[in-house]
C-alpha cells in the first residue's frame, strides 16, 4: 500500500504536466474540431480586404490593443453590457474601428462548426492574414487554442496601453512586461507603416508651436491635415502614417522617422534614443529584417497570458459573453 501511496505521488506531476501541455496553445488547434477554420478566417479576411481595404490595418491594430491589455482574450470586442464597461469606450482606443467585421468572421465559423472557435483566436489570425493584403511576412505559424474573456478591463486600459505621448523608455518597458525585447518592441512600432492618425492626437505636435523634431516642409503639410489646434473628435480629419507607401507594411516607415517624418512623439524618439536607434538604421536598410523582427514579435504579443482550458469561454457573440 505504501508502495502504491508513493508511485502514485511520483505520477501525480507527471499527468498534471501531461494536462497543461494539452491545455496549452498548439498549432494546428482546430483540426478535428474544425478542420477548416484557418481556411475561412483566412478566405473571409481576403473578401473582407477587397471590399474594405483598411480592415487588414484595423486587424494589426486591434491585435495590439487587444494582447497589451492584461490577456489576448478577445476582451476589446465586448460591448458594454450587463454590467461591463467596454474597452472600447477608453480614450486610448479612440479611433479603432471595423470592430463589426470580426462577427461577420465568427458568423462563417458558427455555420461551419458551431460553438467551437474562439473570438479571440479570430484576432489573432485575422492579423496574421491581414499581413498578406499589406505586403507583409508571408509564412506565420501562429497558435490558437485561446478562450474569450467572460469581462472586460475598462478600468486598467491606460494601465497596460502605451499612449502616443509616452517617452519610449515607458514604451519599451510596457513591452518588455509581456516578452517582447527591445528589437521586437521598434519592430512592431513598424506597423505605423500602415493606417492613420487622427489629428486629436497631432495637433499638440503643431500647436502653438511647431515641436523642432519635426522636418519644417513635413510640419507644414500635417498643418494643411490638421489646420485647427482644437479639430472635432468626430470630423474625419487625419493624416497618413506614410504618404509614399501607404497601405503597405513596410520599412518606408523608418526611414521617414530618420528624416524627421514621425507622426507620433514615440515614432521619432525611437531615432533619438540610443537603444533603439541601431535597429531603426537596420530596419530602414532591411525590409526582409523589418518582416522577420516584426513576425517574430507579433507572435510573441499573441501569446500573451492567453485564456485556455476552462478558464474562458467560446463565444457564441462576439459582442458579448454568453448568457448563462
Amino acid at each position: 500500500m505504501a508502495n502504491c501511496s508513493r508511485f502514485l505521488l511520483l505520477l501525480l506531476p507527471l499527468l498534471l504536466h501531461i494536462h497543461n501541455v494539452k491545455s496549452e496553445l498548439q498549432l494546428n488547434y482546430y483540426t478535428k474540431s474544425c478542420p477548416r477554420a484557418e481556411d475561412i478566417i483566412k478566405e473571409q479576411v481576403a473578401t473582407l480586404y477587397h471590399k474594405h481595404g483598411n480592415t487588414a490595418v484595423s486587424w494589426i491594430r486591434n491585435l495590439f490593443h487587444d494582447c497589451m491589455v492584461k490577456s489576448c482574450d478577445a476582451s476589446l470586442y465586448l460591448d458594454t453590457a450587463n454590467g461591463l464597461e467596454s474597452e472600447k469606450e477608453s480614450p486610448r482606443n479612440f479611433g479603432m474601428r471595423n470592430f463589426k467585421y470580426i462577427e461577420t468572421i465568427k458568423q462563417a465559423l458558427e455555420k461551419e462548426c458551431p460553438n467551437t472557435v474562439s473570438c479571440a483566436d479570430i484576432v489573432a489570425l485575422s492579423a496574421r492574414d491581414g499581413l498578406l493584403w499589406l505586403g507583409g511576412p508571408i509564412k506565420i505559424e501562429m497558435k490558437t487554442g485561446r478562450k474569450d474573456s467572460k469581462e472586460t478591463y475598462f478600468s486598467e486600459v491606460e494601465k497596460y496601453l502605451p499612449n502616443h505621448n509616452d517617452s519610449i523608455s515607458s514604451v519599451l518597458s510596457r513591452f518588455q512586461s509581456i516578452g517582447v525585447d527591445t528589437e521586437g518592441t521598434v519592430a512592431l512600432l513598424g506597423a505605423h507603416s500602415v493606417g492613420r492618425v487622427h489629428c486629436v492626437n497631432l495637433v499638440h505636435r503643431l500647436y502653438p508651436t511647431v515641436d523642432p523634431t519635426i522636418d519644417p516642409d513635413y510640419a507644414k503639410y500635417l498643418k494643411g491635415r490638421c489646420p485647427s489646434p482644437n479639430p472635432d473628435p468626430e470630423a474625419v480629419l487625419y493624416s497618413r502614417f506614410d504618404r509614399e507607401t501607404t497601405m503597405i507594411l513596410d520599412n518606408m516607415y523608418y526611414k521617414n522617422i530618420l528624416n524627421k517624418k514621425g507622426l507620433l512623439i514615440v515614432d521619432q524618439e525611437l531615432v533619438s534614443d540610443p537603444n533603439t536607434s541601431p535597429f531603426v538604421v537596420k530596419m530602414a536598410n532591411d525590409n526582409n529584417y523589418f518582416h522577420q523582427q516584426f513576425a517574430r514579435a507579433m507572435l510573441i504579443l499573441s501569446e500573451n497570458n492567453p485564456l485556455i482550458g476552462d478558464q474562458g469561454e467560446i463565444r457564441k457573440v462576439c459582442r458579448y459573453v454568453n448568457s448563462a
